[in-house]
């Protein structure tokens, strides 16, 4: 079975990052979207890959001298 959406642990688990990365991540304003589903805080898979799209944007406008 497919997920279609992932928790904080195991998102950070799949990007390799810790959870303090992710909460700093996210007080700065660049967490993937969040949404709440019951009492639970989940990240969907499309709002995991934008957020990746939008890290590798970042870098390279970095590395290209934008």
């Amino acid at each position: 079975m497919l997920k279609n959406s992932l928790s904080i642990p195991e998102f950070c688990y799949a990007e390799n990052i810790s959870r303090s990365l992710f909460y700093k991540l996210k007080k700065e304003g660049n967490a993937p979207r969040l949404m709440r589903v019951g009492r639970r805080i989940l990240i969907s898979i499309e709002a995991a890959k934008d957020w990746r799209k939008q890290m590798e944007e970042c870098l390279n406008g970095e590395t290209n001298g934008k």
